[in-house]
């Protein structure tokens, strides 16, 4: 969780929401990284997981990531919980849950639902604190101006 805060952080730049994702391979070694990139990309699914999920695939040479996980500061929003699956994924582990949007367990569940053509296992609240205050920050800043 400590590299997708670091990888967090540099969307701060950008003016974008700081949210940051890694993906860990098979061995444990980073294969892909990523940040929102919405702003700054004008890129409405430029999210920290998509830009990881596609660096990983690339980096792997496939499509298919299972044995991967997804380490990511904020919990997956629907169009990210559908990547996910997609790319059959072993494992998300998620920050701050998102009351609002999330979709790996607070709003909806689709990384777990039994109609998916792929279940993944999802273990949410690491360092949910540190991520959220991240996130706080940014908005109450935001609002400031």
């Amino acid at each position: 969780m400590g590299s997708a805060l670091q990888v967090a952080r540099q969307a701060l730049a950008s003016g974008d929401v700081p949210i940051g994702a890694v993906v860990a391979g098979p061995d444990g070694a980073v294969v892909g990284q990523g940040r929102n990139v919405r702003e700054e990309a004008h890129d409405p699914t430029g999210h920290a997981e998509i830009v990881a999920l596609r660096a990983a695939g690339e980096a792997l040479g496939r499509w298919r990531l299972d044995g991967c996980t997804l380490v990511v500061t904020l919990e997956p929003c629907v169009m990210c919980a559908g990547a996910i699956v997609a790319a059959r994924l072993d494992r998300v582990v998620f920050g701050a849950f998102d009351d609002k949007a999330g979709a790996t367990g607070s709003v909806w569940d689709l990384t777990r639902d039994s109609a998916a053509l792929h279940q993944v296992e999802v273990v949410g609240g690491i360092r949910a604190d540190e991520c959220a205050a991240l996130l706080a920050d940014f908005f109450k800043e935001r609002r400031l101006r």
